[in-house]
């Protein structure tokens, strides 16, 4: 595991994996081997789940695959920029209802985020960059990638082996490092909520 050129600095002392995840940028192009890709959807698939439903799906082009530029081409211009040197782009779908009685699951997207974090820890502890994304055209992914109306369309991420962030832009460059986060006490209320934004 790589140690950050500026390590973040925790209130509270957690692991180094969840410190060390960052999103990312500056992708090498090189490919991921299949083991890896797959370990890394093998760690979203032991997320917890309301009634253990296991709403997500992860629908996925590996660079250089038939697949690659429908998925590309349905990203903002600004992430075009960078992910084209990506390993792997994936979109996220998530079942509206529960499998079991096809009544609505009012946690499904709770869930599949919690899939996600797994995916993108299991990233960072192999050395692979992830970064998530809500810029690409939603409606554009549910008609090209056949996804059904019982799923909602909720991210796209890319994968991939870092690579010195002289490889991107300049303005993305000043991007390029690990964020800080709000502290603690604007986040937890004991209580009640009591925040004022």
């Amino acid at each position: 595991m790589t140690n950050l050129e500026n390590p973040r600095k925790p209130t509270h002392e957690i692991n180094n994996l969840i410190l060390n995840r960052w999103s990312s940028r500056s992708m090498s192009g090189e490919e991921i081997n299949d083991n890896d890709m797959m370990s890394l959807f093998e760690a979203a698939r032991w997320a917890p789940s309301s009634y253990n439903n296991q709403p997500w799906r992860f629908i996925y082009a590996k660079r250089n695959s038939a697949s690659w530029e429908k998925f590309f081409n349905l990203l903002a211009a600004g992430n075009k920029v960078w992910t084209k040197n990506a390993s792997v782009l994936v979109v996220i779908v998530s079942r509206k209802n529960f499998e079991h009685n096809e009544k609505p699951s009012i946690t499904h997207q709770f869930d599949t985020g919690a899939a996600w974090e797994n995916l993108a820890i299991e990233a960072t502890s192999r050395g692979l960059v992830t970064h998530g994304m809500q810029g690409f055209d939603y409606d554009k992914a549910r008609k090209e990638l056949d996804i059904p109306d019982s799923f909602d369309v909720m991210a796209m991420i890319a994968i991939g082996k870092k690579a010195p962030k002289e490889n991107l832009p300049s303005e993305l460059q000043k991007m390029e490092f690990p964020n800080d986060r709000k502290p603690l006490s604007e986040i937890t209320m004991e209580g009640k909520f009591h925040n004022q934004r």
